[in-house]
Formats: C-alpha cells, sequence, structure tokens
C-alpha cells in the first residue's frame, strides 16, 4: 500500500529507486521537516491510519495525531526510534492486515542478509563503526541499537564501545576494523590531519557515503526494500574492506 504522505526527513525521498518502483514513478506527497510534525497537513489527507513508529510520541502528540485517524507508535518494548527495521516491518503489516505479506518480506531480507553473511565469514566479531554526519567536524557514533546500523550488526559486526559525540581528541575510538562515514566524502575527511592519520583510513578499510546517496537514505529508512538496495552496495565493500583490496566511492551509490 502507498501512503497518503510522509514526513520529508529527506528531501530526496521521491528521488529513491525504491520509491520510484512502488509508486510508478509518482512518488508520495510529503510535508514538514525533520523536527516538526504537521497536524494540519496530516489532518488535510484524510487518513485511515497514521503510522509513527520510527519516532518520539510523547503523549499529547499521541492524543492529537490520534484525533486525526488511528495511530500506530513504537511498543514499550524499545527505546525511542530503537524499534528494529523487522518489527516495524511486522506491527505495520499487522496495523494494515498484511500481515502475511510482511513476514514474507522480512523473510526475505533476512534470507539475503544469511546468504550475505554465510559468503562472508569474516564479517562475524569484526568491529565496525558508524560515523554519523561529520561533515561539519563533529563526530557521532551510532549506537548499537539504533535502526541505521542495524544492518551491520545482522550481518556480524560488533559496535564499537563508545557512542554519541566525539572530540577530536579521542578519534582513537574510530580505529577499529572497519569504518563507515554517513555523510561526509572521502575528501571532506581527509582534510582533517587527525582522522586522516587512523589506521583504519590509511588502509582503505573505511567506506564513505554522503548523506544525499541512495545508501545513506536506504540505511535511515530500513524498509525491506532499501534494505535490500543497502546490502547489495554494501556488501561488496564491506569485503573488500577486510580483505585488502580498493573499497568504491559510495559518495554517490
Amino acid at each position: 500500500m502507498i501512503p497518503v504522505s510522509t514526513r520529508e526527513f529527506f528531501e530526496r525521498y521521491n528521488e529513491y529507486p525504491w520509491v520510484k518502483t512502488a509508486t510508478d514513478g509518482k512518488g508520495v506527497p510529503t510535508w514538514g521537516g525533520a523536527d516538526s510534525i504537521d497536524f494540519e497537513a496530516i489532518a488535510a489527507q484524510k487518513p485511515d491510519l497514521i503510522l509513527a513508529i520510527y519516532e518520539s510520541i510523547d503523549k499529547p502528540t499521541y492524543d492529537r495525531l490520534s484525533s486525526i485517524a488511528p495511530t500506530v507508535i513504537q511498543s514499550a518494548d524499545y527505546a525511542d526510534e530503537e524499534t528494529p527495521w523487522n518489527v516495524q516491518l511486522l506491527t505495520t503489516g499487522k496495523a494494515l492486515g498484511k500481515e502475511a505479506q510482511a513476514k514474507e518480506l522480512a523473510d526475505k531480507v533476512q534470507s539475503r542478509i544469511d546468504q550475505a553473511r554465510k559468503a562472508n565469514p569474516e564479517f562475524d566479531g569484526k568491529t565496525l563503526v558508524v560515523d554519523f554526519g561529520p561533515e561539519n567536524g563533529g563526530h557521532y557514533l551510532l549506537p548499537a541499537k539504533d535502526p541505521r546500523r542495524s544492518l551491520f550488526t545482522a550481518l556480524g559486526f560488533k559496535t564499537q564501545d563508545v557512542d554519541g559525540d566525539v572530540s577530536e581528541e579521542r578519534l582513537d575510538v574510530l580505529d577499529r576494523d572497519v569504518l563507515f562515514v554517513n555523510g561526509a566524502t572521502k575528501e571532506q575527511m581527509l582534510a582533517a590531519p587527525a582522522f586522516a592519520r587512523l589506521n583504519v583510513v590509511r588502509d582503505d578499510r573505511t567506506l564513505y557515503t554522503s548523506f544525499d546517496s541512495n545508501l545513506s537514505g536506504a540505511l535511515t529508512y530500513s524498509g525491506p526494500d532499501a534494505m535490500l538496495y543497502a546490502l547489495d552496495v554494501l556488501t561488496p565493500q564491506l569485503a573488500n574492506a577486510l580483505n585488502g583490496r580498493p573499497v568504491a566511492d559510495l559518495a554517490n551509490a
């Protein structure tokens, strides 16, 4: 089913290949931005159901959304914005009366993950750091349960011990088996001497993608088709990073 509208977290949402395929190129009407909920825009669409599973929803917000249409939010089993991709999918399927279809999609993605993991046993137990949004000089390391790094965990990678904001003086915590920079190009990152000196950078065990890439969008939205897209792009490059082969530029992947 195609939603009547969605929040515009990324301006490029309707350009993502999985969105184009699902909507026959027509896209989905978008509203607002990453830090706001436009209740009037939602009400104007006259929705039958509102999905806010990957979202921080307090009681007043929930009550206001529920006054527009039945609203599904995340379970109390998970912290804010930490609901796993497959739980989001199965919850959505249940709310839409399409549980069997949702399970089939979840199983399809899991099968592909299992295949990738079996084909690349070197992934198991290696520590992969996700440095999120460092284009302005800051470094934010995604924690283990953040859905934006869930694919790496599913592939067998461990999470670093430190998460959250990291100063330039503590960049050593980025120096693990593999580093994934989400939100900046290689050229931008190498302009910082402290970053360029890291072994994981010098040994070409670092992958870079920009926020404008389909890959970054896929990891953020983490729907089933987005996950499959990310798997196809990432798996060979992660293998290259761990096996001493050149890693491709993923800035526009």
